[in-house]
């Protein structure tokens, strides 16, 4: 067990152990005589999205550093590993390796990221939400190998499989109740053992489509971490490391190893935990922080590869306790040697994907970003790049299916569009899903109820430039249970095409299959009639900047508030 303080001061350090291991030595002969702790170090990482190669714009700066890439990755854990005692480094991940990942990945299934952390030397990761995103079947062939069942063996040699061992504790086989995946693994070092415990978020099915967790279920976090610690301590393991991917957000003010205002539900769910449990290295937010949550160490490396969490602990040779715990943040440079077996790797998918690539399918007149703007004092605004997806896939279906809007997710895009031309990969990197198209009937009032779902998600939905509608700050925000009874949106200003939208009239929409499921907490889209199936998203987007080139970003004027047009 970790005793909040221990990494503080030395002084504090002999107080406290005085209070939990009973007296102390009090002349130098006892304390030489003492066992020497046995230092472990771990080397985490987390949400990785299968970034093999450097990522480019701000996704591949942090701290004010170029970083990332997998042939630097290694080098660096390579260089820590040799820091510290190489025997006792354990190397671990807390989730979305792969999944949302750039072409070179993802058009293999993600078999090359597999296989470039395994040869980086990657130990233990808990599972992510991501790793969902093509079934349990798919996760599962991903851990133990094998050809895809559709694709085979597509650069033509056997996937063996992940040369680490996939965590999940809490997502559960629903008609048996038996966890999907190893809940947990122990590891020795020098006679000691360190158990680690894997788990995704409670809430994935609410943000993977529900073919990717058909027959799942998934148990709370911290009611999880705490059963298998009780089953850990009776093995014996009094030093408990949590995997989970699910994060928090420190204020903007915090540097990479700050822990400055933190929000979010790890706070929650860390101060559930047992005080067994020493260490929890956290993801899914793609933040960065370094914390002392109630005596707990808790970690997030960002995402994208571009930090390394270096994690010291001190365990007592004769208890098996975590006697300290410290941490640090360092930032994956590229300005180190590459490691060239993640050379050779890359260079031979490369070679596999061909020209496929580096395709050109359109041209933008200026960078076309993500980023939200501010309304109402947080990033719940409209997005560049978020809304010419959406007329890209109203484009794909007002003619085919007579739509008449569409709406994107913000979670769906996941990258910026730079200036000037635009290669079928870049295009991929921002749409990397796969995901359907799906035309729906919606009244005008569950249209409204859709809008009001946004302010109880806290997840803005880009619209087409048909759309148009006012927000209330001080309207009133709906319930989970009940959406449809806020008040943010103000009734009689949601248009279409300029004109009103009649409550009890029926419009044809177009969403992805991700949201018209049910995703990101829009269940209000789940009540859509005569759904008509359509093309993969990416492909609406490809033939959108083909021929609307070149491309400029659009007006963000589609969601407007009081403020900006006055009641009558």
């Amino acid at each position: 067990m970790f005793i909040p303080g221990m990494r503080r001061t030395a002084v504090g350090l002999t107080a406290l152990a005085v209070a939990a291991f009973g007296a102390v030595a009090t002349s130098p002969e006892q304390a030489d005589a003492r066992p020497k702790p046995v230092d472990v170090t771990l080397l985490a990482l987390n949400d990785f999205h299968g970034n093999l190669e450097p990522p480019s714009g701000s996704s591949g700066t942090i701290a004010g550093q170029t970083a990332g890439g997998v042939e630097f990755l290694a080098t660096h854990l390579a260089e820590l590993r040799a820091a510290a005692k190489k025997k006792n480094t354990i190397t671990v991940a807390a989730g979305d390796l792969i999944g949302a990942s750039p072409l070179l990945s993802a058009a293999f299934h993600d078999e090359p990221t597999i296989e470039a952390l395994s040869m980086a030397g990657l130990d233990y990761a808990s599972v992510g939400n991501h790793e969902f995103d093509e079934g349990a079947a798919e996760l599962l062939r991903i851990q133990n190998g094998g050809c895809h069942p559709v694709d085979g063996c597509i650069d033509g040699t056997p996937y063996r499989g992940a040369g680490f061992q996939y965590l999940s504790a809490n997502a559960f086989k629903t008609a048996t109740g038996k966890p999907l995946m190893a809940p947990y693994a122990i590891h020795k070092v020098q006679g000691v053992k360190v158990g680690f415990i894997g788990m995704t978020l409670e809430g994935t099915p609410q943000i993977v489509s529900q073919q990717g967790i058909a027959g799942l279920s998934f148990a709370d976090e911290a009611d999880t971490a705490n059963r298998y610690a009780r089953e850990l301590r009776r093995k014996g393991v009094q030093a408990i490391v949590v995997l989970l991917h699910e994060g928090g957000t420190q204020a903007a003010t915090g540097g990479i190893n700050d822990c400055v205002g933190m929000t979010g539900p790890i706070v929650d769910i860390t101060n559930r935990m047992d005080p067994s449990i020493d260490v929890v290295v956290s993801g899914h937010t793609h933040q960065a922080y370094n914390c002392d949550i109630n005596g707990k160490l808790v970690t997030s490396a960002s995402s994208f590869g571009r930090l390394v969490t270096d994690i010291d602990l001190k365990i007592d040779r004769r208890s098996g306790d975590v006697i300290s715990a410290a941490a640090n943040n360092v930032v994956v440079t590229r300005d180190v040697a590459k490691d060239p077996r993640q050379t050779a790797l890359i260079n031979r998918y490369k070679t596999v994907l061909g020209p496929v690539a580096g395709r050109q399918v359109g041209v933008t007149s200026e960078a076309i970003t993500r980023s939200q703007e501010t309304l109402f004092g947080t990033s719940l605004g409209e997005s560049p790049l978020g809304n010419l997806i959406a007329d890209a896939q109203l484009a794909a279906t007002d003619d085919e299916q007579n739509a008449v809007a569409a709406f994107m997710n913000p979670g769906g895009v996941r990258a910026d569009l730079d200036a000037g031309p635009v290669t079928y990969e870049e295009a991929f990197t921002v749409q990397p899903f796969a995901n359907n198209l799906v035309t729906l009937d919606l009244t005008g009032a569950q249209l409204y109820c859709v809008l009001e779902q946004q302010f109880v998600t806290a997840r803005t939905l880009y619209p087409s430039a048909t759309v148009g509608y006012v927000v209330d700050p001080f309207g009133t925000t709906g319930t989970v249970a009940e959406p449809c009874a806020g008040t943010r949106v103000v009734r009689g200003s949601l248009t279409l095409g300029g004109t009103a939208v009649d409550t009890a009239a029926t419009y044809r929409v177009t969403v992805n299959n991700f949201l018209a499921g049910g995703g990101d907490g829009f269940s209000a889209l789940t009540g859509g009639t005569n759904l008509v199936t359509g093309q993969i998203d990416l492909d609406a987007f490809v033939d959108y900047l083909t021929a609307q080139s070149p491309v400029s970003a659009p007006t963000l004027d589609r969601i407007r508030t009081t403020a900006e047009v006055p009641a009558a």
